[in-house]
């Protein structure tokens, strides 16, 4: 396992609740930034800490290697960047109290290197360092500043394997191999970058209310088998839903209101609903537009009248 320091003053409203790091594969005049092959270093398991802001603010655990990937939804703050970049899966755990690394240079500074540091030795950021190896000494230090424990970490933000693959805990190959063959499915499809989008914009399962990311699913409203490659990865195109509703959303047995009003097929059987505590009655809260013009076909195309 190694430790990582990601300067993200620009970024971070987007890449930590949107569970993941992006950055362009070369500086705009193509030429290579040390920083951003940082990004092809990373493995499953790595250790992130988050700094933006003058305070180290999160900590993550690498979900994905990095992958080649169209730019996430940054709006303004991307303008500038190239379409396509590096993508990796990281799911961040918010510090309660920020650590303030100017507060602590005097542990801190002996444990930087001399060569991409982070930090300048006065604790504010270096300009131009985005993604960065730290040694291990700093690693342990700044997560004794952060309160975290890695149990509760890995706990917490370690990653999922897929759920159709056996794998002997005690086999690193095996745990490595698995977790490869879900990437690539992944990269394929764009699933990572999708439930990156749809984070963005959904913050819980509008259903269950439940907020956990890595216990959702990323659920496309318009299916993708049919939907052209912009609403591939559409945000608005997506829900954050717990696996039993997307079942019965996927399926076309529930669909939505633009209201947020909760539509249920006459096909599915009520005691589905009594058994998984849904409550056809209620409101999920209003849709914007661009949800609602997905929705739309839902109801028409998918939702089983």
């Amino acid at each position: 396992m190694k430790y990582w320091w990601v300067n993200q003053n620009q970024t971070y409203k987007f890449e930590v609740p949107g569970g993941f790091l992006w950055s362009p594969k070369t500086k705009s005049n193509g030429d290579r930034n040390r920083f951003y092959d940082s990004m092809t270093e990373l493995s499953v398991g790595d250790v992130i800490f988050s700094f933006a802001d003058t305070l180290i603010k999160a900590a993550g655990v690498v979900q994905s290697q990095a992958y080649e990937s169209p730019k996430p939804d940054f709006r303004a703050a991307g303008s500038n960047w190239a379409d396509i970049g590096w993508f990796a899966e990281v799911e961040f755990i918010p510090i309660d109290q920020p650590i303030a690394p100017k507060d602590h240079m005097e542990l801190i500074g002996p444990l930087l290197s001399d060569i991409y540091a982070p930090l300048q030795l006065n604790g504010r950021g270096n300009q131009g360092v985005y993604l960065t190896e730290i040694s291990h000494d700093l690693g342990h230090l700044l997560t004794k500043l952060s309160h975290l424990s890695m149990d509760f970490l890995w706990t917490a933000a370690g990653p999922n394997l897929p759920d159709d693959s056996y794998v002997n805990p005690e086999s690193a190959s095996e745990v490595e191999n698995a977790l490869e063959k879900l990437q690539l499915v992944k990269a394929r499809r764009g699933q990572g970058l999708f439930k990156a989008n749809v984070r963005l914009i959904e913050k819980a399962c509008r259903v269950t209310g439940l907020t956990t990311p890595r216990h959702l699913i990323a659920s496309h409203i318009k299916p993708w088998s049919i939907s052209n490659n912009t609403e591939k990865l559409d945000g608005s195109n997506g829900l954050l839903l717990s696996p039993h509703v997307d079942h019965l959303f996927d399926k076309g047995f529930i669909s939505f209101e633009n209201t947020g009003d909760i539509k249920v097929s006459k096909e599915l059987d009520p005691q589905v609903l009594k058994r998984w505590s849904i409550d056809d009655k209620s409101n999920v809260s209003h849709f914007d537009s661009r949800q609602s013009e997905y929705l739309e076909y839902h109801r028409k195309k998918v939702f089983i009248t």
